[in-house]
């Protein structure tokens, strides 16, 4: 995709396309999740992580759908710079096929960026305190953080993509691009 077809995306409601660095912005996000992602479907898998967790059955059912869950909302984060965020899926009762109203989408968006920031905050800060007090060997210590570490980029940048619709969706107000 050049920097040409992504500049020239429209919404068609506004007329104003997102800008380049949100829609780049957005695009990134579902890949700072992957890496965990990926990790939790190797340990599921039974892969030498340098780990002592084996989770049963019931476990594995949880983290393979919490790593698809976690891709999936990662990816709507492509609905604020994209047309196809605009307007409500057609199959939804009630709201199908209308579109969605700026600031329900801003709230739900920044809400959404802060517990993001809370959330992975709070653990990094738990990791750091604590180190590696799971019984990882060194290595898998170190995969660990390293697979999980670009999980503290997802609220920020949710946040400044967010940002980026607010502006995009307000009314024009004078003096003001």
């Amino acid at each position: 995709m050049t920097s040409d077809t992504v500049s020239r995306t429209v919404h068609f409601r506004d007329g104003r396309p997102a800008p380049v660095w949100a829609v780049r912005a957005a695009h990134l996000i579902p890949l700072v999740v992957l890496p965990s992602g990926l990790w939790r479907i190797a340990l599921v898998a039974g892969l030498p992580m340098g780990t002592p967790v084996h989770p049963g059955p019931g476990e594995s059912v949880y983290i393979v759908s919490l790593s698809l869950v976690s891709e999936g909302l990662a990816l709507l984060a492509l609905g604020l710079v994209r047309p196809w965020g605009e307007v409500f899926p057609s199959r939804l009762p009630l709201v199908g096929g209308r579109r969605v109203p700026p600031r329900f989408a801003v709230t739900v968006a920044t809400a959404g960026a802060v517990a993001l920031i809370l959330i992975w905050g709070y653990a990094a800060w738990g990791v750091t305190a604590t180190g590696n007090d799971l019984g990882f060997t060194p290595t898998g210590f170190a995969l660990l953080v390293a697979c999980y570490a670009p999980l503290l980029l997802w609220g920020p940048l949710l946040l400044t993509v967010t940002w980026a619709y607010h502006r995009r969706r307000s009314p024009a107000q004078p003096g003001r691009s």
